[in-house]
């Protein structure tokens, strides 16, 4: 069984959608899929992209991204009752959300926000970040730290005694993932791509693999004894990414 990991598919994209939809039907049915967030806000787009790659991978891990926790267009009355539904619909499908064995590999999902560990919130992203606006959150979290500590706290983190860790977010998990040719006029958006904990959480598991979307940035690399990988798929426009599946392990 081999490995693969994807991220930000936006399937509310028509080319995205379709991209999927001719992924190969019989090269994968002996394989799991690590897909990680922002598949769409959609309850019925989420529901289509749950049924191919179900249809095409024997097993199918998930986290939620930012964008399947909008509610602007669900009808849900906030984002952690749309969390809920989104778990009921995992659940339907047959996808793992959480921690799980394949062999001698354990799969942990961690889930996270942003709590600007990364840079300070400015006045001019806080008015361009849509989370703002497509969020809707209980009067409990009324800070982005209460929302990014409440998913946090959800984790397992029970050190796994695993041959080898996988731990999977859609949340940056260290901002020194960020290339440097990154120019500055985009580096605005630094402090709503994730938290520090989360790279505390998946070291404190005893992770040497951990998988990561949302930035849009794709990227391969070991960091401190430990191979971080970013394989998104990103918006049509985004032309400079190769959009393809990426095996990360070919032997699980």
């Amino acid at each position: 069984m081999r490995l693969f990991a994807l991220s930000d598919i936006h399937t509310d994209f028509e080319e995205n959608e379709s991209w999927l939809g001719q992924l190969s039907k019989v090269d994968y049915l002996n394989d799991a899929l690590i897909l990680a967030g922002d598949v769409s806000d959609s309850i019925t787009r989420v529901e289509r992209c749950f049924a191919q790659v179900c249809k095409r991978f024997e097993v199918v891990f998930f986290v939620p991204g930012n964008h399947d926790f909008w509610v602007n267009r669900c009808g849900s009355e906030n984002s952690i009752k749309k969390f809920g539904l989104l778990k009921s619909i995992c659940r339907q499908y047959g996808i793992q959300i959480s921690r799980s064995h394949i062999g001698a590999t354990e799969i942990i999902p961690l889930l996270g926000w942003y709590d600007y560990s990364f840079g300070s919130l400015t006045i001019e992203l806080q008015r361009a970040w849509m989370d703002f606006r497509n969020c809707r959150w209980p009067s409990d979290l009324s800070t982005t730290s209460d929302v990014c500590e409440y998913f946090l706290s959800q984790n397992s983190l029970e050190r796994s005694t695993a041959k080898r860790v996988v731990t999977f977010s859609h949340f940056v998990p260290r901002i020194d993932l960020m290339p440097h040719y990154i120019p500055p006029r985009h580096r605005v958006v630094y402090p709503v791509l994730g938290s520090l904990r989360i790279d505390e959480q998946l070291r404190e598991l005893g992770s040497s693999v951990h998988i990561y979307g949302h930035s849009h940035v794709n990227r391969d690399l070991h960091l401190n004894g430990v191979r971080y990988i970013n394989n998104a798929q990103g918006y049509p426009s985004e032309t400079w990414i190769d959009k393809r599946l990426q095996c990360v392990i070919e032997d699980l």
